[in-house]
């Protein structure tokens, strides 16, 4: 485990007013009390694990902007903005752009549609890289290009799971949990030969957000519904944490959807003093 830093952005505007995935129905209620008291419980635990979060202000008329994840994505202290698909998400992607700007962070604006960490997830060697139904496949090597990271794409065919994040989450450098069943046969081939020791996720804990996870690289946090998948986590050495996210999935988001990792370029280390 290593100390991170998250970017998140409170639930106040929180709702579900248009469809843009199968999990989002405006007819059905939602409670904004709750949805900002399971958000508080997700920061409050990242906090407790000695995690950095910073707090970016919500804006009117976007209710989907607590999906952090969503906004960008940062690799080395570089950020590639995030250009929506839908026009009901489109002024999310310069709102977070402007907020790394004012944080002086290196920026680029991207030229293609990519979902931020929806859809480009960091393993430490490589980007994971998703399409099928939000990023444009375009996008992967513009990524590659900007952030530095090879890139390995991966086509997805469930709607359910319309994001990347919502299918595979990234436990630690290079080690990864998915569910099969959200890929083509030949995205399922890739993630096999790349990953054989691989979690495999079942469909009643992909269907509940299970992988739509946080890890620090120990902890994981994840629905507490997931018990098998949690099963599988603590024989492969990790601790799940279970964390409530019910009402923000009406909208079609867990945990690392409400979080963007903030990775920022390594400390260079000092030259060594000449001895004399």
């Amino acid at each position: 485990m290593r100390i991170r830093r998250y970017l998140m952005c409170e639930p106040r505007h929180f709702d579900v007013t248009y469809s843009i995935n199968p999990w989002m129905e405006p007819a059905k209620p939602t409670d904004a009390r709750l949805a900002l008291m399971q958000w508080e419980r997700l920061r409050s635990l990242l906090v407790g694990l000695g995690h950095h979060v910073d707090l970016m202000a919500p804006l009117p008329g976007l209710p989907d902007m607590v999906f952090a994840a969503n906004g960008a994505t940062m690799v080395d202290g570089k950020v590639l903005s995030a250009r929506f698909r839908h026009p009901q998400r489109r002024a999310e992607g310069p709102a977070y752009l402007e907020w790394f700007r004012r944080q002086g962070f290196e920026t680029r604006e991207a030229r293609f549609v990519n979902e931020g960490e929806g859809d480009l997830l960091d393993t430490g060697a490589r980007l994971l890289a998703g399409t099928g139904f939000r990023t444009d496949r375009r996008a992967h090597a513009e990524a590659a290009a900007f952030l530095g990271r090879p890139v390995l794409s991966l086509k997805l065919v469930d709607p359910r799971f319309y994001h990347l994040d919502t299918a595979l989450a990234v436990l630690d450098h290079e080690r990864i949990m998915y569910y099969p069943a959200a890929f083509s046969a030949a995205s399922q081939a890739v993630l096999r030969r790349h990953y054989p020791d691989a979690i495999l996720a079942e469909a009643a804990d992909a269907e509940i957000f299970g992988l739509n996870a946080v890890s620090d690289g120990r902890h994981v946090l994840l629905p507490p519904q997931t018990t098998r998948l949690a099963g599988a986590l603590t024989a492969a050495g990790f601790v799940p944490i279970g964390v409530d996210l019910s009402e923000l999935l009406k909208a079609g988001g867990g945990a690392k959807c409400c979080t963007l990792e903030l990775r920022e370029r390594p400390a260079t280390p000092e030259p060594a003093k000449e001895q004399r």
